[in-house]
């Protein structure tokens, strides 16, 4: 493969892109992203699972809407609107009995449907009020995963699938940050490899060749190539992906992919059949603005030949991987600080394949009514 002259024909696309997009456009085009709001019709990860105490309610929330998690003594766990019906006070300061719970303030008791079951003081000759809202709820991952659409949409037969999480191969780090950030500017930091630069401390000067872009309804992915320009491969670096051992004509391989609403990102060396890391992703917006997110995330790391070696070189791994985060979430809130600042996005976008991201971002998630 020529990676070089096949950079050359995806400049000449930036260039005829750039040529023809006038700046209001563009601008209006990143304005109506950061005021789409996430499609509800898919499961969303809400919580950790080793967060959730039996007995012991746990409150998340999903895009304002405050949800109460419970995992009962005996039972699945399940997950209501966080609110009584009677005051609307958060049910998560409750007592849970079995597979009920207790609102804190005149103890209404609700069933794992949300139904209303008991009033200790109602005249038993009325009825009972309605109850509150319930979710469908799945634990997998290390994650609890909770449905807040419609049942009826394709997306609640759709659970993620993260195979590699259960490959004996791979060490699994579970992620969990809270961001200040609308969702789009997390899909866009990962899908545009190009800033590279921005991690230079870490990782010294790298040049990144884009191989090739595809999408279809409901995802977009690119692939990247990578070459060093100047300095060394950091430990951190060279633990996680290892070092190339082998003379081979074939090149380095990254392929990011949102499947919306999730996102992907796998790594091959060389030579390699098998991705030396494979992270998956998801941006879980917690405010009505959704101005604010909470990034889940499964990074999987092959384990080397000895394979106790992982565990010794864990701690590294783990650093470098902060340090790497930590750069990228500052420059994101960075980014959603100047859009609020400014009130429209200024960007003028060239990379093809964030252009093909915003599409599928726009066209997949809803309009934000506030």
């Amino acid at each position: 493969m020529n990676v070089y002259s096949q950079s050359a024909k995806l400049q000449s696309v930036n260039n005829n892109l750039s040529k023809s997009a006038t700046r209001s456009k563009v601008n209006q085009e990143s304005a109506d992203i950061r005021k789409i709001g996430l499609n509800p019709n898919f499961w969303y990860p809400l919580a950790r699972s080793k967060n959730l105490r039996i007995g012991k309610p746990l409150a998340v929330t999903f895009a304002g809407e405050p949800i109460m998690l419970v995992r009962p003594e005996k039972g699945d766990l399940f997950a209501l609107e966080d609110r009584c019906a009677h005051r609307q006070i958060p049910l998560h300061l409750g007592v849970v009995r079995g597979e009920r719970v207790q609102c804190h303030y005149h103890c209404w008791t609700y069933d794992r449907q949300g139904s209303c079951v008991n009033i200790p003081y109602l005249d038993g000759q009325k009825h009972l009020p309605n109850g509150v809202h319930s979710y469908p709820v799945r634990e997998a991952y290390g994650l609890i995963f909770v449905y807040t659409g419609d049942l009826n949409a394709s997306g609640f037969s759709q659970f993620p699938e993260v195979q590699t999480f259960a490959n004996p191969k791979y060490k699994t780090r579970i992620l969990d940050r809270s961001i200040s950030c609308h969702y789009s500017f997390m899909h866009e930091n990962l899908m545009d490899m190009n800033h590279q630069f921005l991690h230079r401390s870490l990782m010294g000067l790298i040049r990144t060749t884009l191989l090739d872009i595809r999408a279809k309804d409901g995802w977009v992915e690119a692939d990247y190539t990578f070459s060093r320009l100047a300095g060394k491969q950091s430990l951190g670096e060279k633990f996680i992906i290892g070092s190339r051992k082998i003379e081979t004509d074939e090149i380095d391989k990254m392929t990011i992919r949102t499947g919306y609403p999730y996102q992907t990102l796998k790594f091959w060396m060389a030579g390699s059949s098998e991705p030396a890391l494979d992270l998956w992703n998801c941006y879980v917006p917690t405010d009505r603005e959704q101005r604010q997110n909470q990034t889940y995330g499964l990074l999987m790391i092959a384990k080397p030949s000895i394979t106790m070696l992982i565990h010794l070189l864990w701690p590294f791994i783990v650093a470098f991987t902060n340090g790497i985060f930590a750069q990228d979430q500052e420059i994101v809130e960075v980014e959603q600080r100047a859009f609020d600042q400014q009130g429209a996005d200024w960007n003028h976008e060239i990379s093809p394949a964030i252009l093909q991201l915003r599409k599928l971002l726009i066209h997949a998630g809803v309009p934000l009514n506030f």
